[in-house]
């Protein structure tokens, strides 16, 4: 597939669920353009294993990415009635309760086709019947969009590799340092560090104090 760098993220919409309790139609993206940058994420399925994790992982950090005016979404092949029963389902019990960012319905996997993350292609047999190949759930892919709508950063998992919450507040921070004072920040770079200037002089300034 080709990379969706630099590129307005895929429209959709969708129904969804928002605040924990509300099931919505019409679920886009486009309410954010111009307003927040968004980490947009997809993970296989409710009531799994690793996904919990994820998802609670991310809501433990909601505020982190609140206070950076970042939106956060999640999506997966479920609908929004299952995504509706996970929500309110006790943690203990295998649920994931609490959580209040939007969860995206992609019972027809094409928001997952459209932006490269489903783990499955389709086929067709000597018969002429339509199978599949794969998983046909979502990869843990995730995508950092700017207020314009277009990706500056993904990250995609295989099913069995959970991801790393804090490296995409960093992700947020780094384009965000960029955006505000036009240095590009180097490896391992983390907010309140030292960036550089994208010049031969600011690199050679930068590793000269590094």
């Amino acid at each position: 597939m080709q990379t969706l760098i630099g590129k307005k993220a895929p429209l959709f919409q969708a129904n969804a669920v928002i605040k924990g309790n509300q099931i919505v139609e019409g679920f886009s993206l486009d309410q954010y353009v111009g307003k927040q940058e968004v980490v947009f994420f997809f993970y296989p399925l409710d009531f799994t294993f690793v996904c919990p994790t994820e998802l609670i992982a991310f809501q433990d950090k909601l505020a982190e990415f609140e206070k950076r005016n970042v939106a956060v979404v999640g999506c997966s092949v479920d609908s929004e009635y299952s995504h509706f029963a996970w929500l309110n389902t006790e943690r203990n019990k295998g649920g994931i309760k609490g959580v209040t960012y939007p969860l995206v319905a992609d019972l027809s996997k094409t928001i997952s086709e459209n932006f490269g993350v489903l783990a499955s292609d389709y086929d067709y047999d000597d018969e002429g019947y339509a199978i599949s190949t794969g998983a046909p759930v979502a990869y843990r892919g995730l995508f950092l969009i700017d207020k314009n709508g277009v990706v500056r950063h993904s990250v995609i998992n295989d099913l069995p590799l959970g991801r790393n919450v804090d490296e995409a507040i960093r992700m947020v921070d780094a384009l965000q340092h960029f955006e505000e004072n036009g240095e590009v920040c180097p490896a391992n770079w983390t907010k309140g560090k030292e960036a550089m200037e994208a010049t031969a002089e600011g690199v050679a300034d930068y590793l000269s104090h590094n």
